[in-house]
């Protein structure tokens, strides 16, 4: 952490912005968690706490390749994990916000093996046995749920869809809170890694933005079915979620952002995956008319035997109707 961090800071530092840059307006990255199990189920994401401007709406998609690692003495998890999301959001009017989006996983060979090992070498980060064991694995054991899959490259881990609705609370100049409700529909049938059928979550989030500096942050609490799939492992009915982003507007088109997320465990027992995730995402965004392009990285902390052990990501938005950038 202390490394990223330490980047992060650095190249703030190095790149001192003009006076007179405001907030580009696009809230949050457009990302997803990437811990094993709330990926491929429903987990809310990172929204702003203000509304678009009336009858706007926004298209996005988004690509993520990440690689898991999480070994322990009672389960392994060593595969690739790589996702897309396609999305829009309307404002519907000056209250009500709709965002349906469609996300696929599957596992597929992305190579990030070799890139973390001599990332971890570089910076004299211990390997927790990445250098012990193949490259491009796919393998799934956890003998207590009664779960062993191996070579499953190419299969599909989980897609679903996901409807959110929020409604505005306040509008301040510099402050504003919104509340939202989430209907998730995945696919379980279609996909090796997927658990409910239906998932719900509510979520409030707040905003506060001054000049060049942005921050949101969102509470919210997820709703689950009994397990369809990995129906050994306890999961909890219901899980919490806090996040927070900061967004910095560098210059004119370039904004620099930190966020994190901590994510209750999925499991009601004594296991790893009982505790809490926490994922801190490094983002870079890049501003033109009505578009944005923003890139990712990703890096669970803290306990890593419950998280992907690195994810990169880029994801394209566009907003119609939304003033041309300066």
């Amino acid at each position: 952490m202390r490394v990223y961090a330490g980047l992060f800071t650095a190249f703030a530092s190095l790149l001192m912005p003009a006076k007179g840059f405001s907030d580009d307006g696009f809230g949050p990255v457009q990302g997803y968690t990437q811990s094993p199990f709330h990926t491929n189920n429903l987990s809310p994401q990172l929204r702003s706490g203000f509304s678009l401007p009336t009858s706007h709406y926004e298209i996005y998609s988004a690509g993520v390749i990440s690689s898991i690692w999480a070994v322990t003495e009672h389960y392994e998890l060593d595969y690739y994990q790589n996702q897309i999301a396609l999305g829009a959001k309307w404002q519907l009017n000056s209250n009500w916000q709709l965002d349906v989006h469609y996300r696929w996983n599957y596992a597929g060979n992305n190579h990030l093996d070799s890139p973390t090992k001599k990332f971890h070498e570089f910076f004299g980060l211990e390997q927790n046995g990445r250098d012990n064991v193949e490259n491009h694995r796919f393998v799934i054991d956890m003998p207590e749920y009664g779960i062993q899959l191996e070579g499953f490259r190419g299969e599909t881990l989980s897609h679903a869809l996901t409807g959110y609705l929020q409604y505005q609370l306040y509008t301040l100049p510099h402050h504003g809170a919104s509340f939202g409700f989430s209907l998730y529909y995945n696919d379980t049938s279609h996909g090796i890694f997927s658990s409910s059928d239906f998932e719900q979550a509510i979520q409030i989030n707040y905003g506060y933005v001054r000049g060049a500096h942005s921050l949101d942050a969102t509470a919210a609490v997820t709703f689950r079915n009994t397990p369809t799939v990995f129906e050994q492992m306890p999961y909890r009915d219901r899980t919490w979620m806090v996040g927070a982003s900061y967004r910095y507007h560098l210059y004119d088109r370039h904004t620099l952002i930190a966020q994190i997320a901590v994510l209750q465990g999925v499991t009601d027992d004594d296991g790893e995956f009982s505790e809490p995730s926490t994922e801190f995402t490094y983002g870079y965004r890049y501003t033109l008319k009505n578009t944005a392009v923003e890139l990712t990285a990703v890096e669970n902390m803290f306990n890593a035997d419950n998280s992907t052990d690195i994810a990169f990501g880029v994801a394209f938005r566009y907003r119609f109707g939304a003033n041309e950038a300066k």
